[in-house]
C-alpha cells in the first residue's frame, strides 16, 4: 500500500471490503448526507462535512481533469464509475471506486448527486495512480488551470484512443 503504490504521500487509510462509504449532495455539490463509513474513513465529524463542498476530501494527487468528466456525467443526468484518491482530515489518504449518479425529484428535475465507494483492487488502484500521476504532471505543466485541466482531458482521451476504448470500458477492465 503505502506511497509507491497510490503516489501520494502520507500514510494510506482503508476500509472493509464489504462497507460502502456514501454521501450525496446538492446540485453544488455541497454535502447534505454523509453516513458512518464516510465519516471514520475521511476523519471528518458529521458536523464538519455536512454542508460543506464534498472537494473537501479532494486530494491534490486527483487529477482535475478526472472531476471536469465526473461532473460532465452526472449533471448530463448519466452515470459514472471512477477511481479516486481522496484525502483524510489528518492529511491521510485512501482510495475508492467511486459510483456517481443524479438525483431525481419529481419528474425530470436533478436535485443532487449521490455517491457509493467501495474498496478498489489493489492491481487497479496501482493502474489507475500511475495514469493520474502522469495526468496531474500534464496539469501542472501549465500556468493556467483552466488549460492544465484541458492539455490533461486531451491526453486521457489520446490514451482512450490509443488503447481502442471509452473511458467506460476503460475503468471496467482494470
Amino acid at each position: 500500500m503505502g506511497r509507491s503504490a497510490a503516489n501520494v504521500d502520507g500514510r494510506e487509510r482503508s476500509f472493509q471490503e464489504d462497507e460502502i462509504i456514501v454521501s450525496k449532495t446538492d446540485l453544488k455539490g455541497i454535502i447534505t448526507y454523509a453516513n458512518d463509513v464516510f465519516i471514520r474513513v475521511s476523519g471528518f465529524s458529521e458536523e464538519e462535512l455536512l454542508g460543506r463542498p464534498h472537494n473537501i476530501v479532494r486530494h491534490d494527487a486527483m487529477p482535475r481533469c478526472v472531476y471536469k468528466l465526473l461532473w460532465s456525467r452526472i449533471q448530463s443526468g448519466r452515470e459514472i464509475f471512477a477511481y479516486v484518491v481522496n484525502r483524510a482530515k489528518n492529511g491521510d489518504f485512501y482510495w475508492v471506486f467511486a459510483h456517481v449518479t443524479p438525483v431525481y425529484g419529481g419528474g425530470t428535475a436533478i436535485t443532487g448527486y449521490h455517491s457509493s465507494r467501495r474498496l478498489p483492487q489493489r492491481a487497479a488502484v496501482d493502474k489507475v495512480a500511475a495514469l493520474y500521476a502522469a495526468l496531474r504532471e500534464e496539469e501542472t505543466r501549465h500556468t493556467s488551470p483552466a488549460a492544465g485541466t484541458q492539455a490533461a482531458a486531451d491526453r486521457l482521451d489520446a490514451i482512450l484512443r490509443e488503447k481502442g476504448c471509452s473511458y467506460d470500458e476503460f475503468v471496467f477492465s482494470l
